[in-house]
């Protein structure tokens, strides 16, 4: 139970108190060029999960025969033998959403999160605490991710776009987009404000 206890704690901080985007402030060039839409946000989220634990569940099984002067290029050695995999997949299955995503899914190969949490946690944990790590981080991630696209797409467009179609058009918006939130300025002005939202509630510490 303790470890469950342990797991499910670790598994929160990922959430809020340790927000990759919110609060680390990790992964911003995914965050600043792939929340045009939810669809293209959780696609590249979700690939970023199975990263995160692949790479966290091989990096805690090796962490004791991992020579310290090698392990960065080991980790991400580690880390492009998954993201090749998801890169595949999406081509595969999923090749409007690849198209979409461009050279930021393969720059999942040196995504700060990933390495990071690679690098501090699950090299110094066992599996089940590194995959609770992950899976924290992934879903803090994507709920950043999704949080900031919305207000992207909806102000930028005047659209609510999902899987593909368009559930709702907004009249004046429509037809007079606020172009700046589909552009880089938007996504630091969006993420600047929750960041804010975070300090408010005290969520980010204030130096």
């Amino acid at each position: 139970m303790s470890t469950l206890n342990a797991c499910s704690a670790q598994f929160k901080k990922g959430l809020i108190s340790l927000n990759p985007l919110f609060v680390l402030v990790l992964g911003n060039c995914a965050a600043l060029a792939v929340t045009l839409g939810v669809d293209a946000s959780f696609a590249y989220s979700g690939g970023m999960a199975f990263v995160m634990m692949g790479t966290a569940v091989v990096v805690s099984i090796i962490r004791n025969v991992t020579p310290n002067i090698v392990r960065i290029p080991v980790y991400i050695i580690i880390v492009a033998s998954f993201v090749t995999v998801v890169d595949l997949v999406f081509q595969a299955f999923l090749p409007d959403i690849w198209l979409l995503l461009g050279i930021y899914l393969p720059l999942l190969t040196v995504n700060c999160v990933v390495l990071a949490r690679a690098e501090v946690f699950a090299s110094k944990n066992g599996i089940a605490l590194s995959v609770a790590d992950a899976l924290g981080m992934s879903v803090g991630f994507m709920f950043a991710m999704l949080v900031i696209s919305i207000p992207r797409m909806i102000l930028g467009t005047g659209e609510f776009i999902l899987l593909g179609k368009t559930l709702f058009t907004l009249p004046v918006l429509s037809d007079n987009p606020i172009a700046i939130m589909v552009m880089p300025p938007g996504a630091f002005l969006v993420m600047a404000l929750l960041h804010g939202l975070f300090r408010r509630i005290g969520v980010v510490k204030s130096e």
